[in-house]
């Protein structure tokens, strides 16, 4: 049994199998609240609380302010973040103003408002920070069936507790760029983003964002502001999601499965023609 680390933790549970019944140990994906600080001006603001799995949350922190349109790239250096307990504080970038208001998108978007899809659609335009990739690609279909099982071989988490997401960016020849697991969807495309966004390796352009299980609006929003432009999920997508990545150019293929999947949009990045052996994938 593995021991407890800062992504999980053991318990002692009772297993029934039939009449028979013991006391065995089990893995629990850890899940904390975590609290976002940003340091400017001699104040302390509080940005956002998410409930998180413990580790790599400054790539979290960096992820979800970058994300949310309030970090641009190239202004923050990491060496002066602090990480006390549950709370990454934030030195906000001398000169950089501090806009907390695309926060408040989070505030109208409802499943019940007749008006913000497309007001919500329209804020991501606005807040998006790289120009479209003006170059074309396409990836065969044959290689995109196999890319939800290695990012589940590659998921060791997953593996000890059997309740964690991730999310994980491939190149076009289906090499597995980057892993991030956590018990939020969007916390691990946060701290997949945020890690690029530390390397510099912003925007994500030509490269294949899959996701453990369905996709959301606020997910293809992430991944419209990092640039990607190809999304796989093991699961559905809801409509706004699909709205979302037709407006922005984003190939949006869901319930992936090793021999089929749904492409709701931009299906001209899809190729159906088998390879020719020894060929890679077409790219710039």
């Amino acid at each position: 049994m593995a021991p407890n680390s800062p992504g999980s933790k053991t318990r002692t549970v009772h297993r029934f199998s039939g009449s028979a019944a013991e006391r065995v140990s089990d893995v629990l994906a850890s899940e904390e609240p975590l609290e976002i600080a940003l340091l400017h001006g001699g104040r302390r603001r509080v940005a956002a609380v998410t409930m998180r799995t413990p580790g790599r949350d400054l790539d979290l922190a960096l992820g979800f302010l970058f994300t949310e349109g309030l970090l641009p790239t190239g202004h923050f250096a990491a060496g002066g973040a602090q990480e006390p307990g549950n709370t990454v504080e934030l030195p906000w970038p001398v000169g950089l103003p501090l806009n907390l208001r695309p926060l408040d998108r989070h505030s109208y978007t409802s499943s019940s408002c007749g008006v913000c899809g497309k007001t919500s659609i329209d804020q991501v335009y606005q807040s998006l920070p790289f120009p479209d990739d003006a170059q074309s690609w396409s990836i065969g279909v044959q290689l995109l069936y196999t890319l939800p099982d290695r990012l589940r071989d590659a998921q060791r988490l997953f593996d000890q507790t059997g309740g964690i997401h991730a999310a994980g960016l491939f190149d076009l020849s289906g090499k597995l760029l980057h892993l991030a697991e956590d018990v939020g969807r969007h916390n691990a495309l946060d701290k997949l983003i945020g890690h690029c966004y530390q390397l510099d390796r912003l925007p994500l352009h030509r490269s294949v964002l899959v996701l453990s299980g369905r996709a959301s609006f606020e997910l293809l929003q992430k991944a419209a502001m990092a640039g990607i432009s190809c999304v796989l999920s093991v699961g559905a997508p809801s409509t706004l999601a699909v709205e979302l990545a037709e407006d922005q150019g984003i190939t949006l293929c869901g319930f992936v499965t090793p021999r089929s999947l749904n492409c709701y949009t931009h299906p001209e990045r899809v190729s159906s023609n088998p390879p020719a052996a020894g060929s890679a994938p077409t790219q710039p």
